[in-house]
């Protein structure tokens, strides 16, 4: 019998990779795009009817233009704690990259303290904590990396957690080694390091995120699937991958769930946590994608825990939090 998805909202686990910018749902971006004057890109029942991963990216520009004040900002930060809350998700490392955010990407600092403040108001009512990932795109060059880096080691704000770098692959070419520095200097201040690759580029951009990057978890990697020694070293280093099914399926990168190498580089030893990636536009949530693949390769509650172990072990949440979420998993 599948696991019923009421079921697995239960389950104790985190969220690893998810972006703010893919939490937006179309009633708010069609508000906001009215009191702004500002067209939408396509009518509102078909805004999320996305044609391939640069339409997405794209769109994801647009969308964020419109969250322009402070208020907006920590709205959507107390709301996107709400939908873990919904998901039974007890702890997210948040994805956010200040270049999409028009009104914010001069001004990180800002954009964090107004996403801060939401999520205390979120966590003063009980509903989850989350960390902040700050990511870096691919086209932004070596020194804006630098820049952004030694922005957030002198400052330290409790909430940012990691370093990240996303975007399109495909598009921007190889990007290790213009990275590795910020990487590096990243690492020695003490945040953590994730790393989108295997998305839309091949196993060479997972290699890359572990010997230039210094990963210490990979958002998304599933194309390491087609390099039989590169699965091995991330069996053997027990480097966790952020897996998103919905958006791989969504975007092109597998064309069906069975063709999906979520299972195979589990059963491989890699360490795999299940996401949502971008749930408001590709209308999914976490429980969703547990029930999807459990019933696509038959997983039993046993598997769903152990998934939802390394989701806690595989987070940048403090030992603490860590700890509880742990006992009430073994708990469920």
């Amino acid at each position: 019998m599948p696991i019923a998805t009421d079921r697995l909202r239960t389950l104790p686990k985190t969220e690893v990779h998810v972006h703010l910018e893919g939490c937006f749902d179309a009633d708010t971006l069609d508000r906001w795009a009215h009191e702004a004057g500002v067209p939408m890109p396509r009518p509102k029942d078909r805004l999320f009817a996305f044609q391939e991963l640069t339409d997405f990216l794209q769109f994801l520009d647009w969308a964020c233009g419109l969250a322009h004040t402070s208020d907006r900002i920590a709205q959507l930060a107390y709301e996107f704690a709400q939908r873990l809350g919904r998901d039974g998700t007890l702890y997210a490392d948040l994805i956010i990259n200040p270049t999409h955010w028009h009104e914010w990407k001069t001004r990180p600092k800002a954009l964090i303290e107004a996403l801060d403040a939401g999520f205390k108001a979120a966590e003063a009512d009980g509903l989850p904590p989350v960390g902040l990932c700050i990511s870096l795109l691919r086209t932004q060059s070596a020194t804006e990396a630098t820049d952004l880096v030694e922005l957030l080691t002198d400052w330290r704000h409790p909430r940012v957690g990691a370093l990240s770098v996303d975007g399109n692959e495909a598009a921007a070419g190889r990007t290790g080694p213009k990275f590795a520095d910020a990487f590096a200097r990243a690492g020695r201040a003490g945040l953590k390091r994730t790393v989108h690759a295997g998305e839309s580029s091949g196993p060479e951009g997972v290699r890359d995120a572990i010997e230039l990057l210094g990963a210490d978890r990979i958002d998304h990697g599933v194309r390491a699937i087609e390099e039989p020694a590169l699965v091995d070293l991330l069996a053997r280093r027990a480097i966790p991958l952020g897996v998103c099914p919905t958006s791989n399926l969504t975007l092109g990168v597998y064309p069906s769930l069975d063709r999906h190498p979520v299972d195979r580089l589990r059963k491989a030893g890699v360490p795999i946590s299940l996401n949502t990636d971008d749930p408001g536009l590709l209308g999914t949530d976490l429980p969703s994608e547990y029930a999807l693949v459990a019933q696509a390769f038959d997983w039993d509650e046993a598997v769903a825990r152990e998934v939802a172990r390394t989701s806690i072990i595989a987070s940048f949440a403090n030992d603490d939090l860590k700890s509880d979420m742990l006992r009430r998993l073994a708990a469920w």
